[in-house]
This record gives C-alpha cells, sequence and structure tokens, in this order.
C-alpha cells in the first residue's frame, strides 16, 4: 500500500512539474523570437529540467519518508524516476516511428538516442549522489518548484484535476512493472505496441503489392 500511495504522489507530482516547466519552455521560446530551438539546446534545456525534477523528487521523498535518508526507503522511488525517463524515451521514439517522413519533411531533428540514455544515467546518478549528500538537494529553485506543487496540489479544482493524472500514472506504473514481469519470466512483454506499428506497416505494404498487381 505505501508502494501503491508513493507512486501515485509522484505521478502528481511529475504532472506538476511538467505544467510548470510547460510556462519555463513558453518563456525560453519568447526569448528565442521565433527561431527553431538547435538540437544542442533542446538537450541544454531538458538536462536541466531532468535534473531539477530529480532533485525536487528527493525533496519530496524526503518529506514522505520524514526526512530519512536511507537507501532502502529511497530506492523504489529511484526505480519509479527511472522508469518514468525510459518511458518518455519510448514514447519519443514511438512518435519517430509514425511521424519519421514527416519529420525529415519539415527538418525536425532533436533526437538523439546516445544522449538521451546518457541524460537518464545522470540523473539517476544524481539521485543516488543525493542519497549520499542530501544537503545539497536544498537550494533556492527546487524549494521555489517544490512550494509551488504543494500549492497547486492543494488548490481545489486543478488539485483534482491532477489527482486523476496521478490516478493514471499509477495504474500505467502498475501495467509497465507487470509488463516487466511478463517479459522476465516469458522473454516477451504483455504489449509491445513497436511489434504493434510494425505489423500494421507490414499490412498496409502488402495491401499496396495486392493494389500494384490489381492495375497491372
Amino acid at each position: 500500500m505505501e508502494l501503491l500511495n508513493l507512486i501515485f504522489r509522484l505521478g502528481v507530482l511529475f504532472a506538476i512539474y511538467g505544467f510548470l516547466w510547460l510556462f519555463i519552455e513558453m518563456a525560453f521560446s519568447f526569448l528565442r523570437a521565433g527561431r527553431p530551438k538547435t538540437i544542442i539546446e533542446t538537450y541544454i534545456i531538458k538536462s536541466v529540467k531532468y535534473l531539477f525534477l530529480v532533485n525536487v523528487t528527493f525533496l519530496f521523498c524526503l518529506d514522505l519518508n520524514k526526512n530519512d535518508v536511507s537507501i532502502y526507503n529511497l530506492m523504489p522511488s529511484a526505480i519509479i524516476l527511472l522508469t518514468y525517463f525510459i518511458g518518455k524515451l519510448q514514447q519519443k521514439q514511438h512518435q519517430l516511428q509514425m511521424l519519421g517522413p514527416l519529420n525529415a519533411t519539415i527538418g525536425k531533428d532533436d533526437f538523439n538516442l546516445k544522449s538521451e540514455i546518457i541524460l537518464i544515467t545522470v540523473s539517476i546518478a544524481l539521485f543516488i549522489g543525493f542519497l549520499f549528500f542530501p544537503q545539497y538537494s536544498n537550494n533556492a529553485v527546487a524549494n521555489w518548484f517544490k512550494s509551488s506543487i504543494i500549492d497547486i496540489e492543494t488548490t481545489v479544482i486543478i488539485g483534482f484535476v491532477f489527482k486523476i493524472i496521478g490516478f493514471f500514472f499509477l495504474v500505467s506504473m502498475i501495467f509497465k512493472m507487470l509488463n516487466a514481469i511478463n517479459y522476465i519470466l516469458s522473454g516477451k512483454p504483455i504489449v509491445d505496441v513497436r511489434t504493434s506499428f510494425q505489423s500494421k506497416k507490414k499490412d498496409d505494404d502488402q495491401f499496396d503489392d495486392f493494389e500494384e498487381i490489381k492495375e497491372e
């Protein structure tokens, strides 16, 4: 039950943090005056986003564990955070698979797998580092995010909306855990979105070949 409560609280945290970060990205866009982001700028901004998310998550976990800095108390949070980052990476890969030709047409190239893996690794390493040096997690920016998230969460209507998002995050995390367990036991996930997409694409290609034969 404590694990479910932790997943739910972190789901609310991630959702509200993403909401706040949306305004920060809008400010960055305003400063660029409409100029498209380079891939370097994209990963600099994403690095700041991920590292402060790790920082804020650690502060929230301290509150939940009554400031008990223990690897046994905080490691489940690190695993959930890692699962969240990997989920974001997989979601981006699926988007590129479906919109690959469109991205090539408009010249949009804002994804680098190696950079994503390095960023996720550094983010989790930072979380583990806070376990040994928790004093560095207490800084003005992280505390501002934390207080802002708490204020939004305690707001009646908006807070309720984010709690609904937290519930769906809980369901999603449970499904991912079951998917991982099934993969370990049987060698394949319960649902593989990429395989389904590739199968659909293959079926479409076969239909196109049939149309060509018919036209001849």
